[in-house]
C-alpha cells in the first residue's frame, strides 16, 4: 500500500521535484516560489506547511517548510525521503552567529551538525554519531558561492534543541569547540538523509549575532535572504 498522502503531506511523489529547498518559515517557502520558480504550483499546505514546485532556469525544483526544531524537520524530511522520493533536500534556514568574524548577513555551509538532541538514540548506536553534510552537495555550495562573490563560511554548525535553554554556557562551549552558529533543524535532517541514503546540505543566512549587537526583522528573515537562497537552487539545477 502507498504510505502517501501522509498526516502531514497531502501530496504524491509525482508532486514533488527530486531536489527540495526547505526553509522553516511556510511564507519563506511562498517567497522562494513566488520570486524565483516559473510555474509553481501549490503542491502541500496541510498545517499551514506550504509546499510548491515549479521551475528555475528550466528544470523542475520544489520548496517546502519545515517548520521549527528537530521534531518538526525529523517528520517533513523523513516522509520526503522515504515516502515521497526525494532524493535531495537543502534545508535555507536562518542561524546566530558564535564567532566575531562572523556577521548579519554572511551565508554559513553547514559541513557537519553537532547538536544536544537525543534523536539519534532511535539508531540504539553504540556511540556519538556525526551528522554531516552529502560532500557533492557542499562541494557544490561551497563553488557556486565563490562565484556569485557571496561572503561565506564552511565548517560545523551547533542545531540545538532548545532556544530558551536554562544552559547559561551553551553558547559559549559550543563557540568555544569553533561552532559557527546555532541553528535548531539540521542535525536532523543529516541523520534522515544518511539513514535513508539521501542526500542533505544546509546553508544558512545569518539573521542575528548572539555577542555582539546584531538583528534582523522578521520581515528581513522571511524576504531578503536571496544570496542563500540562489545558492541553494543552483546547487539543485547542476
Amino acid at each position: 500500500m502507498a504510505a502517501y498522502p501522509t498526516p502531514h503531506i497531502n501530496a504524491t511523489p509525482a508532486d514533488f521535484a527530486p531536489t527540495v529547498l526547505m526553509p522553516g518559515d511556510p511564507l519563506r517557502s511562498k517567497f522562494v516560489a513566488e520570486n524565483f520558480l516559473t510555474d509553481a504550483k501549490l503542491v502541500n499546505n496541510v498545517r499551514g506547511v506550504q509546499g510548491y514546485t515549479g521551475l528555475y532556469k528550466g528544470k523542475p525544483v520544489s520548496v517546502m517548510a519545515s517548520g521549527m526544531g528537530i521534531p518538526s524537520i525529523g517528520i517533513y524530511s523523513y516522509e520526503l525521503f522515504n515516502f515521497f522520493g526525494v532524493e535531495n533536500i537543502i534545508r535555507i534556514g536562518s542561524a546566530g552567529s558564535l564567532q566575531d568574524h562572523i556577521h548579519l548577513r554572511d551565508v554559513v555551509i553547514a559541513e557537519g551538525a553537532c547538536t544536544n538532541s537525543n534523536y539519534c538514540s532511535q539508531f540504539d548506536l553504540r556511540g556519538t554519531y556525526a551528522p554531516i553534510a552529502d560532500f557533492g552537495l557542499l562541494k557544490k555550495a561551497d563553488a557556486i558561492a565563490e562565484e556569485m562573490g557571496v561572503r561565506h563560511f564552511v565548517g560545523n554548525v551547533f542545531s540545538s534543541d532548545t532556544f530558551y535553554s536554562a544552559d547559561k554556557l551553551q553558547n559559549d562551549n559550543w563557540r568555544g569547540m569553533g561552532a559557527l552558529c546555532v541553528e535548531m533543524e539540521t542535525a536532523a535532517l543529516y541523520v534522515n538523509a544518511a539513514r535513508a541514503g539521501k542526500h542533505a546540505l544546509g546553508i544558512f543566512t545569518i539573521s542575528d549575532h548572539i555577542y555582539l549587537n546584531e538583528i534582523t526583522t522578521a520581515e528581513e528573515r522571511q524576504n531578503t535572504f536571496t544570496q542563500m537562497m540562489e545558492i541553494a537552487l543552483e546547487v539543485a539545477v547542476r
